[in-house]
């Protein structure tokens, strides 16, 4: 039971989230531990303030709604507060350079989320910030939704389940939600399966990053356009069809690509050979394009619980890069014995 409220690992005072291959399993294993148990005391009605005077500053290039809503929701309910810098707001882009807003904000505030156009960004902040920067996305990989979608999918398995006979199959093209899936599910040694036509698989980069992770972990990765990788999926995960930063694609080329053979469907979910497979997506979704209403919206899809961690997930990630992740922990274990 004490092993519930003990992080395996002393946080350091500066560490950045901006790639979960910067991490080993059991480093990730104490962020999806702090969430989990600070969901679970929410939810009972628990309060707590282990974030109390400490500031997130929100840094936004793009439009978002389960980012910006879950971060600032978790600063909230932790104690602290959240600022949300859109596009225009500050002086970012206009004539001060990342680096430099890197050094202010870092001086101002105690963490910094950035969701970014370019990787390389985010990165910039991370070396010039004194203080943690968390990725909330950028065209290279999406971390924080790596966090809830393995939340997601370790709620929706049996407690004596291996995560080696896990499979876990994404469907469609090399997003790089497609890529953070890859390395979250591998990291926990479960077996990977990228689903999609020839011409819109993950890179040998990418795959070679899971591959490590396998042989260290277990699991496997496979990478095709055969559908006989659907059979025995637990999970089948989609995004849209045509990334974030690739929105000028006109609509009947990536339709062309991907229609009907990679739409998640009642007969695609049917050839998983799994009445109990889930569906996951990230969201948004475009409806009826890479997913059916039917399986959308159906008994199997857990794609809104999903979207509900990433609040799991922003919890446990401003705690433990906030410092006060094994504090709360020891709050809540004390609050459970009646110490408190």
């Amino acid at each position: 039971m004490d092993s519930m409220y003990k992080l395996t690992h002393a946080v350091p005072s500066k560490k950045d989230f901006i790639d979960t291959t910067d991490f080993d399993q059991s480093e990730i294993l104490d962020i999806v531990k702090t969430a989990v148990v600070v969901r679970d005391f929410i939810k009972s009605g628990g309060t707590l303030d282990t974030l109390y005077h400490k500031n997130l500053a929100m840094l936004f290039e793009q439009k978002s709604t389960r980012t910006r809503v879950s971060f600032e929701v978790a600063m909230s309910q932790l104690g602290g507060h959240a600022l949300n810098l859109a596009p225009g707001a500050i002086q970012l882009g206009a004539h001060e350079t990342i680096e430099d807003t890197a050094q202010v904000l870092g001086r101002m505030c105690d963490l910094i989320m950035a969701r970014v156009d370019r990787h390389e960004s985010v990165q910039a902040l991370g070396k010039f910030a004194a203080v943690p920067v968390i990725n909330g996305m950028s065209d290279y990989n999406h971390p924080t939704q790596e966090i809830g979608d393995i939340i997601t999918i370790l709620d929706n398995l049996e407690p004596e389940r291996k995560w080696n006979d896990v499979k876990v199959v994404f469907v469609g093209d090399c997003t790089q939600v497609c890529a953070s899936l890859m390395m979250i599910t591998t990291k926990l040694g479960m077996n990977y399966v990228h689903y999609g036509p020839e011409n819109k698989l993950l890179s040998e980069d990418f795959q070679k990053i899971g591959r490590e992770n396998c042989q260290k972990y277990g699991g496997s990765v496979t990478v095709t356009s055969d559908r006989e990788a659907l059979k025995g999926a637990d999970f089948v995960y989609t995004d849209v069809w045509y990334g974030l930063y690739d929105k000028e694609t006109p609509k009947e080329v990536y339709m062309k690509d991907f229609y009907p053979t990679f739409q998640v469907n009642d007969d695609l979910m049917a050839a998983t050979e799994n009445p109990d497979c889930k569906f996951m997506h990230c969201l948004p979704a475009n409806r009826n394009e890479e997913v059916s209403d039917s399986v959308m919206d159906g008994p199997n899809s857990v794609c809104f619980d999903q979207a509900e961690n990433r609040l799991t997930a922003q919890r446990g990630l401003v705690l433990y890069f906030g410092g006060a992740a094994q504090a709360t922990l020891d709050l809540i274990k004390q609050q459970k014995e009646g110490k408190h």
